[in-house]
């Protein structure tokens, strides 16, 4: 049986300004609006944005299986950088960094995610590679999430 990936890194470019991906990137309570896995995300402990510290719960979906995960902020560049990692809990004992770098280009911004697996044990990993096989390879999904994440924020800004 097959190991899950320990690493990945996908980039696009886009015409958007980097203000506009970042507005989007660092609102966790949007990422449900560009992501494949996400579903929505709200913060816990009072906290309303991000802040290296703060927390926030995740919630996923792929098919008909539902999970939540509670991240916390490692970095916080406002307008350059964000990380977190899942925070290991009872049920889900692995931990997982997530993190977007935003970059102006001529033009436009280049966008980078990564994601960099920090904790995973033997047993959940050939589990989560068994019974998630989108995990097995997450490059074009990723990449997609990208390209939708910037997309929205390659949309006009709507006044009323």
């Amino acid at each position: 049986m097959g190991t899950l990936p320990r690493n990945g890194i996908v980039e696009v470019t886009t015409s958007a300004a980097p203000d506009q991906v970042w507005d989007l990137v660092a609102d966790v309570t949007r990422a449900g609006d560009w992501s494949h896995e996400t579903r929505g995300a709200e913060w816990l402990g009072g906290a309303t944005g991000p802040a290296v510290g703060a927390r926030f719960r995740g919630r996923n979906g792929k098919g008909r299986t539902r999970w939540s995960r509670v991240c916390e902020i490692e970095a916080c560049e406002p307008g350059r950088r964000i990380a977190w990692h899942t925070v290991p809990g009872r049920a889900y004992n692995d931990s997982t960094r997530w993190t977007y770098e935003i970059t102006p280009v001529d033009g436009g911004t280049k966008v980078t995610q990564r994601f960099e697996v920090l904790k995973l044990g033997p047993v959940m990993d050939r589990l989560f590679y068994a019974v998630i096989p989108a995990h097995r390879d997450r490059t074009e999904a990723l990449r997609g999430d990208l390209e939708a994440l910037v997309a929205l924020a390659s949309r006009p800004a709507v006044v009323s």
